[in-house]
């Protein structure tokens, strides 16, 4: 799951430094890596300080995602010093496709779900994320149009619409790795109105299905605190966490001298 997709959308690459993938073109770059880079002291700072640079001299933002189990154990107090800020930890989940896929999704009178790939419907996504949360999220139709055009089989978009006016009230999609054993879940927000009506676990139902008619065993979610608890209560088990840190143009670098004598 720390790979790249095999094909990447266009405009977007794939690059390799040392243990590291890198991935430029999307909406602010990102950086993964094996569970311990063997990288220790300052060569891991002159690694990161890497990163940092090149997505600063591109003018944009970048996340290195960390999980809660990655080695050396001193990578996050580096990231730090490098002026990686990080954001809100979530919850690595797994679910067996087989276990979520039964029986047909039960949806609250007046709602349907269907799945979608037009340029429109995805606006409409990216228009009631940015309503939810409140910053603008616009971009992340032009990402989904991107995959379902690049890679229409490793990716499927479902709407939750409201059928009296046609409004989108919840969304989310899965996204397949080619013969991975996994398919990840991702979206999933919902108006506040519509919420506690058992949507997200009808839009959860309907993903393992197709998960599992595609052969695809687990699940793969990494989850915020809201909707750890559903996902628990489904049957998902937590195997780690997940933190994001990133680092803003807007960010002054920072010296990592500090850190650079441990070994």
């Amino acid at each position: 799951m720390r790979g790249a997709a095999p094909n990447p959308p266009a405009g977007v690459t794939y690059e390799k430094d040392g243990p590291l993938l890198r991935i430029v073109g999307e909406t602010r770059g990102f950086v993964t890596g094996p569970r311990d880079l063997g990288l220790r002291g300052h060569a891991l700072d002159e690694l990161i300080a890497r990163q940092r640079d090149f997505f600063a001299a591109r003018g944009e933002r970048v996340e290195w995602k960390i999980r809660g189990h990655d080695e050396p154990a001193d990578l996050t107090d580096r990231l730090r010093a490098a002026g990686f800020v990080p954001e809100d930890q979530e919850t690595v989940l797994i679910g067996r496709t087989e276990e979520l896929a039964v029986g047909e999704p039960v949806l609250p009178e007046g709602v349907t779900v269907r799945r979608v790939s037009d340029e429109a419907d995805l606006r409409r996504i990216g228009a009631m994320e940015s309503a939810i949360w409140g910053i603008d999220l616009t971009w992340l139709a032009t990402e989904l149009l991107g995959r379902v055009t690049a890679t229409p089989d490793e990716i499927a978009v479902y709407v939750a619409e409201a059928e009296a006016d046609g409004e989108v009230i919840s969304a989310a999609w899965l996204l397949f790795y080619g013969d991975s054993d996994f398919a990840g879940l991702r979206g999933g927000s919902t108006v506040t109105a519509w919420r506690g009506k058992g949507i997200y676990r009808a839009l959860i139902a309907t993903r393992a299905a197709l998960a599992a008619a595609r052969g695809v065993p687990y699940l793969h979610v990494d989850a915020s605190d809201d909707s750890a608890p559903i996902l628990r209560r489904l049957g998902f088990r937590a195997i780690t966490t997940t933190t994001p840190y990133v680092w803003s143009p807007e960010q002054p670098p920072q010296e990592s001298a500090d850190l650079a004598s441990q070994d």
